[in-house]
């Protein structure tokens, strides 16, 4: 069972200002897996007075001061992958070996960037007779999810800290334990007090607290778009950065020109993987309607090789969903997309056979949809694909666009042609021919999937103001 009913503030790990224990469940067995505190506004008080204070002089750094400390942090990570990595699949439900093999080393590719980059990163820049100055932002916010929670924390903490940056780190309070170890790995490092704290909590309890604190000057926010705006509203009052990576409903466009087969048993693929809880996940397939009953075969058979059970063991590919909340949420829109028309091709409502106990959804797999279906416009966050058919490309691309979101895109076909069809997508990024994400490339959406980027350079210089000394001529 694990333990973590103190936060860490200031280098030290600290008792709740006034206790509040939280239990922290196993999605697949429903049981307690162990203890949290939600924190308080007094908490984030004392959490943020530690990042103000501590900022005046970590801001000073040097590069290669900051690049020894988060060498230390990466090798601490390393020495500590297999712990988050079981943390991670008990706590949210990753079957072990995406636990292991994608959710834990994420985190550590993105310490591995932001050294690289902090390492050949022109802070100044001469224009003219000005002199372009990048500086650290200051005290930042940062609040993160549980679907990806190792990987949203470093892609946040890993360029702050590079940065310059001091910061508040709020994980998921269904996901903790993962950034508990983290802070143990940071603490060991041996980062001045108060450069990075962690105060978990809830939205109400936290969040807010946090985000509409005087003394943050950005945060940094993963999470649904819902909360994003209330985030934004937060935050205006003291006119403080924000940028956020919020919800999607990616289309994947299959061309004609495409391999139908790899490409429509890809999509299920990625839009099963992690339990279809990923922002970015695939979910609107787009085919052409001349192949709209071919592809949804192809698509049953890809579904019906998924391995739905508990993570932890052999062969599983898909594990539970991470709470009852979530499950229940899932079964009302697979109930819609039946009540609204679409093809169910396999899976539906209820939990597989044998899996009463844990919150397991059918893969399930919806054809003949269309956009203005609940299911293709709604973020369903679980395994469920929806497949539509299109008449020509100009037809495809309209469907994809016609989405209040634009995290990511998909387009399967001969490369300069979907080179073009991605240009025309309204969103952050765009995966060619089945094209992996890309830890050095940006990551951020268009619409109300967000606003900022992180990953890579661009992420990096979120954390940054520019200032400009004028005089050098």
């Amino acid at each position: 069972m694990y333990d973590y009913r103190q936060f860490y503030i200031n280098g030290k790990w600290t008792d709740p200002v006034e206790p509040n224990d939280f239990e922290v469940t196993n999605p697949a067995t429903e049981k307690s897996i162990g203890t949290i505190s939600l924190g308080s506004s007094a908490d984030v008080d004392k959490a943020v007075a530690a990042a103000k204070a501590a900022f005046e002089s970590y801001s000073q750094t040097s590069v290669e001061e900051r690049v020894k400390l988060l060498q230390k942090v990466l090798a601490g990570y390393q020495q500590r992958l297999g712990d988050i990595g079981k943390a991670i699949s008990a706590e949210m439900g990753a079957p072990k070996g995406l636990a292991n093999a994608a959710q834990a080393p994420a985190g550590m590719a993105h310490l591995m960037s932001a050294i690289e980059i902090l390492k050949n990163y022109p802070f100044e820049e001469r224009r003219g007779g000005t002199n372009l100055v990048k500086e650290p932002i200051g005290v930042c916010a940062l609040i993160t999810p549980w679907n990806w929670p190792i990987n949203q924390i470093a892609a946040k903490v890993a360029p702050a800290l590079a940065a310059g940056c001091t910061v508040v780190l709020k994980p998921s309070e269904i996901a903790p334990i993962d950034a508990a170890i983290l802070a143990e790995i940071i603490d060991e490092a041996g980062f001045p007090p108060g450069v990075f704290n962690l105060v978990n909590g809830d939205g109400p309890g936290v969040g807010v607290a946090l985000t509409s604190h005087p003394d943050v000057d950005m945060v940094s926010f993963t999470g649904s778009t819902r909360a994003g705006v209330a985030i934004a509203k937060n935050a205006a009052d003291t006119i403080k950065r924000v940028a956020q990576e919020l919800g999607g409903k990616s289309a994947n466009i299959i061309l004609p020109s495409a391999d139908l087969e790899s490409a429509v048993a890809g999509g299920v693929t990625s839009v099963f993987t992690n339990t279809g809880q990923s922002c970015n996940a695939p979910t609107r397939m787009l085919v052409h309607e001349d192949q709209l009953a071919v592809a949804a075969q192809i698509a049953k058979a890809a579904a019906e090789k998924t391995v739905v059970g508990e993570p932890t063991e052999k062969g599983v590919t898909m594990g539970p969903v991470v709470s009852e909340t979530q499950w229940d949420k899932i079964q009302v829109l697979i109930q819609k997309g039946i009540d609204e028309g679409a093809d169910l091709v396999t899976g539906g409502t209820g939990k597989p056979e044998g899996l009463e106990t844990g919150y397991f959804v059918k893969p399930t797999i919806f054809s003949n949809v269309t956009n203005d279906m609940s299911i293709a416009q709604q973020e369903v966050f679980g395994p469920v694909l929806s497949i539509l058919p299109y008449k020509d490309e100009e037809d495809a691309i309209r469907i994809a666009n016609d989405t209040v979101y634009g995290l990511s895109g998909y387009v399967s076909g001969d490369i300069e042609e979907a080179r073009k069809v991605a240009k025309r997508l309204r969103t952050g990024n765009v995966h060619l021919n089945g094209a992996p994400p890309d830890f050095g490339g940006p990551f951020g959406g268009y619409k109300q999937s967000g606003n900022g980027r992180e990953w890579g350079v661009l992420g990096f210089e979120e954390y940054l103001e520019i200032k400009a000394i004028m005089g050098y001529s």
